[in-house]
């Protein structure tokens, strides 16, 4: 999957701050690998073991300065997704007109039963704490994009490169898939203008309640 090739402008930021939560990445990170690794052994089993397929899939994303980066997360899909999908669209309007403003299916055919726990627990994305501790993401940041979804940020995408993308961020506490993809833009270009160690620190603990109450996953 290729990203397109405008040069983003990304907007300069105070060294030290970046410094400061890159660490806190880091530090936050290998203990919850440690705490986490009995879990992530698990539904590694449980995956391979419920349908056809890897227990991850690997996705191409847009992340900082525009670069691509492989995006790890528990493989939530059949292994025939993508020709799915392409028959969904085809086939049902209002699938596609669902695809075409959110870039999402609230109810998705390729999602398998154990996908669907996954997502709306969350837990399938708890591998990507791997690509926190290699500094393709954040903890905290905008949802990583693929590239067909650059020119839904149209101008603001500058501001979605000029931080890293993150596991959770102010879409994912202030209701997710329950607010518009405008409204998704709206916050990270938020995030990206006021980034600083205390609003990291807050969106980490907002996300707590966010995920055990599985508010606007699906």
């Amino acid at each position: 999957m290729q990203v397109g090739t405008a040069e983003p402008t990304c907007f300069p930021a105070a060294p030290y701050r970046f410094d400061i939560i890159r660490l806190l990445d880091i530090g936050l990170a290998i203990p919850l690998i440690i705490f986490f690794a009995p879990l992530l052994i698990f539904i590694m089993i449980l995956v391979r073991s419920s349908s056809k397929g890897p227990a991850l899939y690997l996705q191409k994303r847009v992340g900082y300065h525009g670069e691509t980066f492989s995006c790890f997360k528990f493989r939530t899909m059949t292994i025939d997704a993508d020709a799915r999908l392409a028959r969904l669209l085809e086939q049902d309007p209002i699938a596609r007109t669902e695809w075409m403003f959110d870039h999402k299916l609230r109810h998705d055919p390729r999602v398998t039963p154990l996908g669907r726990f996954l997502r709306r627990s969350s837990i399938d994305e708890l591998p990507q704490l791997f690509n926190v501790l290699q500094g393709t993401m954040s903890l905290v940041g905008p949802r990583p994009i693929v590239s067909a979804e650059i020119a839904r940020y149209g101008r603001h995408f500058s501001h979605y490169t000029a931080v890293r993308p993150g596991i959770t961020g102010l879409w994912q506490v202030s209701g997710r898939n329950n607010t518009s993809y405008r409204r998704r833009v709206a916050l990270d270009v938020v995030y990206a203008r006021r980034k600083s160690v205390k609003l990291y620190g807050r969106i980490v603990m907002l996300t707590v309640p966010a995920v055990l109450l599985q508010r606007g996953s699906f």
